[in-house]
């Protein structure tokens, strides 16, 4: 069987019902058929399949001990499970806009919520704005039919992601580079942000993996996350993507044997 198009999207707003399939060792979950929002192995329930998941991880080279992690749409709950995984002193909060793909959790072997993990069902921009100061970690990855939501690309989202975040925080910001917002959405987000962006360039294809950092506090030193923001800095990424993804894959090895 030919490969399947990569297309993550776990915070899909419209479309049909959600579609699982397995084929082989392969399970995926998907809203158009071919179109594949997450995928996972069976053999292997926590790994991550997607290119664009082990991107995101990348944000352990800021945080590498964070206490809370936020994500944006739970989807296949890849980034869950493997956070769950790894992170065992970190606690989890998933907000995922979509009531049937929280019902699939344990078809993709998401473990039950407990005192480290919660799935809300809830939309993101409301519950972010309500919560200031409360995440180490932000993983923002949604979309729609049409592209960026407005919710989820706008100046005051950003804004509140910001706010979300504690001092020396990181927001991490899937954007497919074709969606027609890219440009303003990138614009939007350095500013909201004061510049402090940069990404791993051609990390995960199409997809643009975008970090973000909240300063510590006025008068405080710049934090561990500010201080490897500035050293990837670059006006058009950083580095190469052949690169990049062999550190993405680098950054899931050495999460899989550090001491907890």
């Amino acid at each position: 069987m030919s490969a399947l198009p990569e297309h993550p999207d776990p915070q899909h707003r419209t479309g049909g019902a959600p579609l699982v399939r397995t084929v082989g060792d392969r399970r995926t979950l998907e809203f158009t058929p071919g179109d594949i929002q997450s995928e996972m192995r069976l053999s292997r329930p926590d790994a991550l399949v997607l290119a664009y998941a082990r991107a995101m991880m990348c944000f352990a080279l800021f945080a590498p001990r964070p206490r809370h992690i936020v994500m944006v749409g739970l989807g296949g709950g890849s980034l869950a499970k493997f956070c769950y995984r790894r992170f065992p002193g970190a606690r989890i909060t998933v907000l995922e806009l979509r009531a049937d793909v929280i019902a699939l959790r344990e078809t993709f072997h998401v473990p039950p919520d407990d005192a480290r993990l919660r799935v809300l069902h809830t939309d993101a921009a409301p519950w972010l704005a309500a919560n200031p100061a409360s995440a180490d970690v932000l993983l923002v990855d949604g979309f729609d039919a049409g592209g960026l939501p407005p919710a989820l690309a706008s100046s005051a989202f950003y804004r509140d992601c910001r706010r979300a975040l504690r001092p020396d925080g990181l927001m991490v910001a899937n954007i497919f580079t074709y969606d027609p917002d890219y440009v303003s959405a990138l614009q939007r987000l350095r500013t909201a942000f004061d510049g402090r962006v940069s990404w791993l360039r051609g990390v995960a294809g199409n997809n643009q993996i975008l970090f973000a950092v909240r300063p510590a506090a006025p008068g405080a030193p710049p934090g561990h996350a500010e201080r490897m923001l500035g050293r990837l800095l670059r006006p058009q990424g950083f580095g190469w993507s052949w690169p990049n993804r062999l550190l993405a894959r680098l950054v899931l090895a050495w999460l899989s044997i550090r001491p907890v």
